[in-house]
């Protein structure tokens, strides 16, 4: 909250926060920066826990929500409605459905086949219904220049322009996302050992599988309702996260959840502070950690 196109004092925002007198400065902290600041680190919180997820449950270390065009499909939604009912309201549940849409198709197309579903047919069908939900998504745009002026800025992953009235809405699906998968901890620990395993074991794999696609679904979309098809994020924090503390997801998930708000804040914070006093989108600060860490973790994982 202190860092920005204006750089504010820490003793006004103290006061902003808990003096508040209607000042200009006051205002900014009130009005665009606390926003700002919850926002990022739910979205972030929100896509980390999601990839962790996924990466759970497909036994796939290159699985995130943005790999496997989740993402997309929930910005495809997104766009069709803002095509058809214009840029006014909130389009949360399309987020939704296009999330869930995505989610579905990628693993029947993983799933085609003798092999049955497989890491690496799951990853080709994601990079497939990625470029292809991102060319629909590139077509809409074309056809219409207002909906591309409306949400030009958002389709890059922004977090600005986002006010309390436009978060408290969503905050609920992503409290309940975030809470069903610190609930489905153990169970994603024995389900990342194998299914077999897992059945062996007396874990009702079917329910579990479906529980978490649902969490993944309230977070992923909620966090592209928010601020866009920011990716990376869900790829990146659950790796650092298991240098720190294994393979047990109990503790994966939470210290996933930390982490992602943090990466998130401060890739914010550098894209408001690159070229101030203009800003860039965040989406494309993350891009630049999380896409050299894509390819180290293809190589790394091709050897093995």
């Amino acid at each position: 909250m202190l860092l920005g196109a204006a750089d504010i004092e820490p003793g006004t925002v103290w006061q902003a926060l808990f003096q508040f007198d209607g000042s200009t400065n006051h205002l900014i902290i009130r009005t665009v920066r606390l926003p700002r600041a919850i926002l990022a680190v739910a979205v972030g919180a929100s896509l980390a826990v999601a990839g962790a997820i996924t990466q759970g449950l497909t036994r796939n270390p290159l699985a995130a929500p943005d790999i496997l065009g989740i993402n997309v499909g929930a910005a495809l939604a997104m766009v069709l409605a803002v095509l058809i009912r214009g840029s006014g309201g909130s389009y949360v549940g399309f987020a939704f459905g296009g999330a869930a849409i995505a989610a579905i198709t990628v693993y029947w197309l993983g799933s085609i086949g003798r092999s049955g579903l497989t890491p690496l047919k799951l990853v080709i069908a994601g990079a497939a219904l990625s470029y292809l939900l991102g060319s629909l998504t590139t077509g809409v745009l074309i056809l219409s220049q207002r909906t591309l002026d409306d949400i030009r800025f958002w389709l890059a992953g922004s977090l600005a322009g986002q006010d309390m009235a436009s978060l408290v809405p969503v905050l609920p699906y992503i409290g309940v996302g975030l809470a069903a998968s610190l609930a489905l901890g153990r169970q994603l620990t024995l389900l990342s050992l194998g299914e077999d395993v897992a059945q062996g074991l007396g874990l009702q794999t079917a329910w579990v599988k479906v529980l978490a696609a649902v969490a993944v679904v309230l977070l992923a979309g909620s966090a592209v309702a928010l601020a866009g098809p920011i990716g990376f994020v869900g790829l990146v924090v659950p790796h650092v996260v298991r240098f720190g503390v294994g393979v047990d997801y109990r503790w994966i998930l939470p210290y996933a959840m930390i982490a992602g708000g943090i990466l998130l804040s401060v890739a914010d914070i550098a894209a408001r502070l690159i070229v101030r006093p203009q800003e860039l989108p965040v989406g494309i600060m993350t891009a630049l950690v999380g896409a050299p860490f894509f390819v180290y973790l293809a190589r790394t994982r091709i050897k093995r």
